[in-house]
């Protein structure tokens, strides 16, 4: 946002761009840390903290209205002592506080305002105020705060404390456990006919419970969740993935593909230059909000990465390709780092950059405006705000080529052509503001989707694009053992969260995987052994959120609830099965289990919060092999069977000899063949010479 600076605050000083957008507010604005927080207590302020991110629309709309007004900041001014926090930079803070919000029965989101004690204890809060309400609730909470209903408002913070504080495993872990299924299931096994279960007591009956829940919230004409506004939440359908590989149900592939060809074929995507906005405010997936995110980009490129290995649809092959592009060229900086999002507002306008009116088409396009019209299904009236179009598909390139009779091969170069004209009007408009900080854990993800893209595709851009990001997390974002949240212009800062070290670790071990390079998964052990020294919790066998070394909150959080992002602690959960796996480590793989067993009946009663964990349920219930492979070509081998969905599996390799645990034991071949050793419970079949034979010996 463009301000006069004629005000400079302290957020001047600090490396976020969304702090950096209110540093010429009038409002005197700190950001998060000792310095406010020790004024609130010294002065006996009460504090407001304003919470949200650079691409978030109403954030911007409410800074317009209030937080850049003069009188409206006085009052701000005057009352409380006003912190503002980028909520990407510090989830842990927004955790908390949007805790608190729910405690008070309130509806979550961006811009978050709470207002706290000069304790900094919650007492009230909401997302956005018209200028008007917001003037009032200032003066209300002001006023009573300095009188004589602190003590009032203070008591309300106690209560709300309460909530805060206790362990999200107590709230909804245990209560949740099915003491009559528990007593069944003692019953049967008195007499010796309880139902076989696994690790974590994971059963086939509990597991199509778990799915057959699951399904009941999907929306099987448009794909997706039956709700409007409409998110990827790419963990589901990736779920959805590996419930089909164990169970082979047709069912829950064919409502992953829809779900995956309706997004592709929405507005929610850039039909021209690929990348996903944030989620559709319709059911349809066709009005974006336009804010383009890193981390749900990287997510949904191993998702349709995922899903062309099991069905090979052209529709997802260029779903990656098209969005990997974009990320390359909007999102990358000249280290290999990725930036965080751009915005959805252009020219104080949301999505105007991306949406054309049936004129604007036909001085475009000219004689090909109708065909186009046709193909990306835009009119005269429009389809969005002031008769402007959201470009959207709702048939296949086949079938749109039938009904048009079209000549094979006319449709791609015609809609190639399109993109490029589109493309070279939309580089004349103001663009969409660009984030450019570069966050740990949203830049492990896009690493994890390109090793996920490289193993689908096998394309060498691919692996040169996350070896090239990885080499930067080094860089930039390791001190030792320890990871940072965020780096800006050459400056990393925050104690990194546990979501950071349990993405990079994941991101880690399959950099390994599609390497061979050990370096990785040593590195994935260094800091997953951190991360047991300083964030596990023994009494839950959990995570905490927040390095014991950082800063203390009011509250350490545990996070247990598989959002657009999946939970860390289920995150985590993964990679200690498939590092103890690679490694050997049982106490790794034990812990894996537990962690689940704490969670395992609320994920069958509502998967839908939890569909990473489920997926962890799914790996226990039909574990997958561990496959080594010895020999001079290894790494060809490996991208053979890389190309196949293999669920569950760990793949390692080397061309000579190893001393990773895996490899150390094989006998070299002596013929100058490559050997492939499918192991599973700790013993491995004969080996197999070529890919086919190991394909077909899983």
């Amino acid at each position: 946002m463009a301000h006069a600076a004629s005000h400079t605050n302290r957020l001047a000083e600090e490396t976020s761009p969304y702090l950096q957008q209110h540093a010429h507010n009038p409002v005197d604005w700190y950001p998060w840390g000792p310095e406010a927080l020790n004024r609130a207590q010294t002065e006996q302020k009460p504090i407001l903290v304003s919470i949200g991110y650079a691409a978030c629309h109403w954030c911007h709309v409410m800074e317009r209205e209030s937080f850049e007004n003069e009188a409206v900041a006085a009052v701000m001014n005057a009352h409380f002592v006003c912190i503002k926090v980028d909520r990407e930079e510090r989830p842990d803070v927004d955790q908390i506080y949007m805790d608190a919000l729910h405690a008070m029965g309130l509806q979550g989101g961006w811009p978050l305002n709470v207002f706290l004690t000069a304790d900094a204890k919650p007492f009230y809060g909401g997302t956005y105020f018209p200028q008007g309400n917001w003037t009032k609730l200032l003066t209300n909470i002001g006023q009573a705060y300095a009188g004589e209903h602190r003590t009032e408002l203070e008591q309300s913070a106690e209560r709300f404390m309460e909530v805060i504080g206790k362990s999200e495993l107590a709230k909804y872990g245990g209560h949740n456990r099915n003491a009559a299924q528990e007593a069944d299931y003692a019953a049967l096994e008195a007499i010796g006919v309880a139902p076989e279960t696994g690790p974590a007591g994971v059963s086939e009956e509990e597991f199509k419970l778990l799915v057959y829940n699951l399904s009941t919230s999907f929306d099987r004409e448009r794909g997706g969740t039956n709700r409007a506004p409409k998110f990827p939440m790419p963990s589901i359908w990736r779920f959805l993935l590996r419930a089909h590989a164990i169970s082979g149900s047709r069912a829950v592939l064919d409502q992953a593909v829809l779900t995956l060809r309706e997004m592709a074929w929405g507005g929610i995507y850039d039909q021209v230059h690929g990348g996903f906005a944030r989620y559709s405010v319709d059911g349809e997936w066709l009005a974006p909000h336009f804010e383009k995110m890193l981390y749900d980009n990287g997510q949904l490129v191993s998702l349709y990465s995922e899903a062309f290995q099991l069905t090979q649809d052209e529709l997802f092959r260029e779903t990656v390709y098209d969005t990997i592009e974009f990320i390359r060229l909007e999102l990358t900086n000249d280290e290999g780092g990725f930036y965080s999002s751009l915005d959805a507002d252009s020219e104080g306008e949301e999505g105007k950059f991306y949406v054309f009116t049936k004129q604007e088409l036909q001085g475009i396009l000219g004689d090909e405006e109708q065909l186009f019209s046709a193909y990306y299904n835009c009119t005269a009236v429009g389809n969005w705000e002031h008769g402007r179009n959201i470009l959207h598909r709702r048939e296949t390139d086949v079938d749109f080529a039938t009904a048009h009779q079209l000549a094979p091969g006319i449709l791609p170069e015609l809609v190639t052509g399109w993109k490029q004209k589109i493309m070279a009007v939309r580089a004349t408009r103001v663009r969409p503001g660009l984030d450019d900080k570069v966050l740990t854990g949203w830049n492990a993800l896009m690493l994890q989707g390109l090793t996920d893209a490289y193993r689908a595709f096998g394309e060498p851009e691919f692996l040169a694009m996350a070896e090239h990001n990885a080499r930067f997390i080094e860089a930039n974002l390791r001190n030792g053992a320890r990871l940072y949240r965020t780096c800006k212009d050459g400056r990393a800062s925050i104690s990194g969260f546990l979501e950071d070290y349990a993405l990079v670790i994941q991101a880690y071990i399959s950099l390994y995987e599609v390497t061979f390079a050990e370096k990785w998964l040593r590195e994935a052990e260094v800091l997953t052994e951190y991360v047991l020294a300083n964030f596990f919790d023994p009494t839950e066998t959990l995570f905490f959120y927040t390095d014991s070394n950082a800063e203390p909150l009011i509250a350490r959080k545990k996070e247990l609830f598989d959002n657009v992002i999946p939970a860390s602690n289920s995150i985590m959960a993964h990679n200690l099965r498939r590092l103890g796996r690679h490694l050997e480590k049982a106490k790794y793989t034990d812990l894996a289990a537990e962690m689940l067993l704490q969670l395992r009946h609320l994920v069958v009663k509502e998967p839908q919060h939890l569909t990473n964990w489920a997926s962890l349920y799914a790996a226990l219930l039909r574990p997958g092999a561990e496959i080594a492979i010895q020999g001079p070509e290894a790494d060809t081998y490996r991208e053979g069977m890389s190309r196949n969905f293999l669920f569950d599996t760990v793949l390692a390799g080397t061309e000579a000899t190893s001393e990773l645990p895996l490899l150390k034991l094989l006998p070299t071949p002596t013929d100058g063949r490559t050997a492939v050793h499918i192991c599973r419970n700790y013993a491995c079949q004969a080996p197999v010479y070529n890919v086919a034979d190991a394909l077909a010996a899983l």
